[in-house]
């Protein structure tokens, strides 16, 4: 399985070139973690959310998307050994959460959280299934990362040109093009899979946009959960 993970990386999308300039990078805005984080983690917290640890090989439902990226510092340089967690509703809109709204309708095949430890050149990458919408929120993926144990990033990441996003209140909390752009990826169809894969790719620029600078004594402001 493990050999399997390695041979559908998609070298295409997971390479970027090295090198690029900080002033070119725009900082991945911070985002709320929302209600559903898993208040129980699943026995399999690995980086493929389609199979899970079960007696059945059935594969979880939505449209297969390897979804990769890389983790970079203010400069530009990757960091490597940083803990990427993502969770995300499966594509009934039910997310692995004893409060989420429609659990009996749960894919049970669908792993819902994973977890992926960046490299040298601080790339991650999941194997999951392209976000769905649900009511109140247009498609996204929640995205947490760590480094020590300590919590360094929490944001979401959506699917670019949407026709929900503009109705989405922490989408529309990025009141500039660019910070919209910072947390939106391109879902775009893999030429040659037959069966309909999708490839997204995602950077992540660690480091506080000035609007999230803390004031003194406070916490920076975060949008209300929804």
């Amino acid at each position: 399985r493990r050999r399997f993970l390695q041979q559908t990386a998609l070298t295409s999308a997971w390479f970027m070139t090295p090198g690029l300039l900080a002033a070119e990078l725009a900082l991945t805005p911070r985002q709320t973690e929302g209600p559903f984080y898993p208040d129980k983690l699943p026995l399999d917290t690995d980086n493929d959310l389609l199979i899970i640890i079960t007696d059945s090989i059935t594969l979880g439902v939505g449209e297969i998307t390897h979804l990769t990226g890389r983790v970079l510092d203010p400069s530009g340089e990757p960091m490597r050994n940083t803990l990427v967690e993502i969770w995300q509703c499966d594509n009934n809109g039910a997310y692995l959460h004893s409060g989420t709204t429609n659990a009996e309708r749960r894919d049970a095949n669908f792993q819902g959280y994973g977890r992926f430890l960046t490299d040298t050149e601080g790339r991650y990458y999941f194997r999951t299934i392209k976000p769905v919408p649900y009511p109140g929120r247009s498609p996204h993926i929640h995205f947490a990362l760590s480094q020590d144990g300590q919590r360094m990033l929490t944001t979401q990441v959506y699917v670019s040109g949407h026709e929900g996003n503009e109705r989405d209140g922490i989408f529309r909390s990025m009141e500039t093009p660019e910070r919209k752009a910072a947390v939106s990826a391109d879902f775009t169809p893999i030429e040659d899979s037959e069966i309909g894969e999708l490839a997204a790719h995602w950077e992540i620029v660690m480091g506080q946009t000035p609007e999230e600078q803390a004031p003194a004594g406070g916490r920076p402001p975060m949008p209300r959960p929804r």
